[in-house]
């Protein structure tokens, strides 16, 4: 299994998709379905290093479930899986445990 390191500022997360839910026996194919906005921080970068020299380092963490744009980031295969490289100022926020997130097209 290969393993990737973000450089600085940047994010790698893995896609968590919705639980489907069919409405009036209507199947959409995948290939109709929007891609969620959500997502699992699978690695991080050591932080940012701003114009005097000095590292702030990154507010999310390895594990968190974070919100993030529409076309954000850049879309990487390693070993089959499909995965996002973003940096952190593309991540809209941290989702709380316990709470959903339910985009504006839903």
């Amino acid at each position: 299994m290969s393993t990737i390191k973000p450089l600085h500022d940047r994010v790698l997360i893995k896609r968590i998709d919705p639980k489907e839910e069919i409405k009036g026996g209507i199947v959409i194919p995948d290939t109709a379905k929007e891609k969620p906005q959500e997502g699992e921080v699978i690695a991080v970068g050591n932080g940012k290093i701003l114009d005097n020299g000095t590292k702030v380092n990154l507010e999310v963490k390895v594990g968190n479930r974070v919100l993030f744009g529409k076309y954000a980031g850049t879309e990487v295969k390693i070993d089959d899986q499909e995965y996002l490289i973003m940096r952190e100022e593309e991540i809209l926020g941290i989702i709380s445990p316990g709470a959903k997130a339910k985009s504006a097209a839903a």
